[in-house]
């Protein structure tokens, strides 16, 4: 027996033989793409236009000059032949120079003495005769990294994120009062929060999807996202858990994996604030910031609701706190000082999978709970009551 064991580990043992038999397949692949990009496969065919894709990743406007920030997202390299402001050809440079590999950025400068607070439309011509159009609605001097403006978008994230989180915290000791059923009733209400939050967070991925350059693919970045982060917090739940530790070490886990789904929401939204400021959009900004801090109070509320029933300590609290709202922080950082919709892409869809994975942490408590009574209208009340109340205050955002 032991012989047979050790014959049949010989045979499965990889070897030069498994090596060429998994590496011909890919030579065999590579030739046939070499000689369909030499022959043509047989279609002698030529496009009967140039393929070309110049996408704006963002303006900067300084006093007497105006830099347009593009990425090349053709096929081919591009290079951009002249440039019209507002009805006028006017002169540019490039740089790091005129030919625009693919996929690689340029910044396109501009000597022009723009006037605070008017809109322009700029179109950029490539060789080809090819347009492609950048609008600035209102002329507005960009946010430099420079202390102030770094103290400004910190202090942005702290009313939006910081503050209300910590505010809903502090529900904490009057909530342990409440019975049972009150109990199961606000994690239901979690799960209804975390469940608009999440499909909040998609929609907004998949609307600034259309700004991303076509050959990153965004509906798949969102994709990878959203899956990747889902199946990763679950792979360390799960690890957690096997692992033999108590109920109320998991609650508090479920708990912090609350709070980093809604930080990951809250960096979004510091995205979305600090993108307003940097364009000048000033009202828009602050509107965002009154409506974040009226909505993000009950993500305080959804942060404990799992540990309600414990006594997790100041310490974790505080962290908590601190995990769910200060990303917003990093959030107006970026987005007001480099804002990239890929960027924004990706943190979103990110933020969508950890909410949504949270959601099926809070949905396996809610089925311990309700093990021994069935409570399917508190279940279902307290839902619709978490999707109600943010649909309520998302009214004073949107």
């Amino acid at each position: 027996m032991a012989e047979r064991t050790v014959s049949s580990a010989r045979e499965r043992h990889f070897g030069p033989t498994t090596l060429v038999l998994l590496t011909l397949p890919l030579v065999v692949l590579g030739g046939v793409i070499w000689l369909f990009l030499t022959t043509g496969g047989g279609l002698d065919l030529i496009p009967p236009a140039p393929v070309e894709a110049l996408t704006i990743e963002r303006t900067i406007l300084k006093p007497g000059q105006i830099e347009v920030v593009v990425r090349n997202a053709g096929p081919d390299e591009l290079q951009i032949a002249q440039v019209i402001i507002n009805n006028a050809v006017w002169p540019f440079t490039v740089s790091p120079g005129p030919a625009i590999p693919r996929l690689k950025t340029a910044v396109v400068h501009l000597d022009y003495a723009w006037s605070y607070g008017e809109a322009y439309a700029i179109r950029m011509f490539s060789t080809n005769a090819i347009p492609f159009d950048v609008e600035i609605p209102v002329a507005f001097v960009t946010p430099e990294p420079d202390s102030k403006t770094f103290l400004s978008f910190t202090l942005i994230g702290l009313y939006v994120g910081v503050i209300p989180v910590y505010l809903g915290l502090f529900w904490f000791p009057a909530l342990r009062q409440l019975g049972r059923r009150a109990m199961v009733f606000l994690l239901a209400l979690t799960a209804g929060l975390l469940v608009f939050l999440g499909l909040d967070t998609l929609a907004e991925a998949l609307e600034l999807a259309a700004a991303v350059p076509g050959s990153f693919q965004s509906i798949g970045l969102i994709g990878i996202g959203v899956v990747a982060t889902f199946f990763l917090l679950d792979a360390i739940s799960r690890r957690q858990t096997e692992t033999g530790r108590s109920e109320a070490a998991q609650r508090l886990s479920v708990a912090y994996m609350i709070a980093i789904g809604i930080g990951l929401h809250n960096l979004g939204e510091g995205l979305a604030i600090g993108a307003a400021f940097n364009v000048g959009e000033i009202a828009l900004g602050a509107f965002l910031v009154v409506g974040f801090i009226i909505q993000n109070i009950t993500e305080g509320l959804g942060i404990i609701a799992p540990v309600l029933r414990d006594r997790p300590g100041l310490g974790h609290l505080a962290l908590m706190g601190l995990i769910g709202g200060a990303p917003a922080i990093i959030g107006s950082w970026i987005g007001g000082f480099s804002p990239s919709p890929t960027l924004a892409v990706l943190f979103l869809a990110i933020g969508t999978g950890a909410v949504f994975e949270v959601v099926y942490e809070i949905a396996r408590l809610i089925q311990k709970d309700t093990a021994r009574e069935s409570m399917p209208l508190t279940v279902f009340s307290g839902i619709v009551s978490g999707m109600l109340l943010l649909w309520v205050t998302g009214l004073l955002i949107k």
